[in-house]
């Protein structure tokens, strides 16, 4: 702890290139998952897919077994925001849900979410889900150009607040984070613009940038389950995710194949691979 904040591990080069590795493993179990995303399909069935994809690999899953999570994959569909638990819940036509996981290789972590539209799309649900995605990578970004950790949410506020038709909500209460040794590290990501600049972007820095909006308000609660969190009234969420590396000679996004080159080129930010 210093001045009463949480110490931040910053990752050796090596260490970051591991990282890369498990976000490799999650980025194919990512799209089986969301491959098998289908009508009939249980939310079951798509923890079943992520996993032996994991299996396979000899990778572990970091969120079996977290605080008691029963499962590999967050499942969250329609008014579910986050962590919803994977079960006997079958998807239907127009069904939007978020699939989040990660993956642990040689002790180090990746954590990663997509959104999905299982059939046919309601085109309000389809621009919630792409706004969250082109959010995620203006906060990208905003990390590769910032100076402080809070540029992340500044840049994600400020893309979701020009984008034209109806506004969509930026949840407040759930927030990206730190990543490497730990899934869950400091520093917190917020996804809004804030007076807090956060810590300093420097080399070795890793973070999961997660923005999650909803198409109505803001409030949350968590079910009976004490892990699922839905909207209060009912309107559709969305979260996407990646876990990217800070070092000297760039960033590099750890769960993309591509290190985030085609989402981020456009944005001006051209990602370099970890140097050996």
């Amino acid at each position: 702890m210093a001045f009463g904040q949480p110490r931040i591990e910053y990752k050796t080069n090596a260490q970051m290139r591991t990282m890369h590795e498990a976000g490799l493993v999650l980025s194919r179990a990512l799209d089986a998952a969301v491959a098998a995303a289908a009508p009939g399909v249980t939310t079951r069935q798509l923890d079943e897919v992520f996993a032996a994809v994991l299996l396979e690999a000899g990778a572990k899953s970091n969120f079996l077994g977290y605080h008691g999570f029963p499962a590999s994959i967050c499942t969250s569909v329609n008014e579910e925001v986050v962590h919803g638990i994977p079960g006997e819940k079958v998807l239907q036509d127009g069904d939007i849900i978020s699939i989040d996981g990660g993956a642990i290789v040689n002790g180090w972590h990746s954590d990663s979410a997509r959104t999905v539209i299982v059939g046919t799309a309601d085109p309000e649900d389809q621009r919630l889900s792409d706004v969250t995605e082109a959010a995620m990578w203006h906060g990208i970004a905003g990390l590769a150009k910032g100076k402080f950790v809070g540029d992340i949410g500044a840049a994600i506020d400020d893309y979701v607040s020009s984008v034209p038709g109806k506004p969509l909500g930026i949840l407040e209460d759930y927030v990206g984070h730190g990543i490497g040794s730990e899934m869950h590290m400091a520093p917190d990501v917020l996804n809004y613009r804030t007076s807090h600049r956060g810590p300093k972007i420097r080399p070795g820095l890793c973070l999961a940038i997660e923005p999650m909006l909803v198409r109505g308000g803001i409030e949350t609660a968590v079910l009976e389950d004490d892990w699922t969190v839905v909207t209060t009234d009912g309107k559709r969420s969305c979260q996407w995710e990646h876990s990217v590396a800070v070092h000297e000679k760039g960033i590099w996004v750890l769960s993309a194949p591509d290190g985030g080159a085609a989402k981020l080129e456009p944005l001006g930010v051209v990602p370099v691979p970890i140097p050996n």
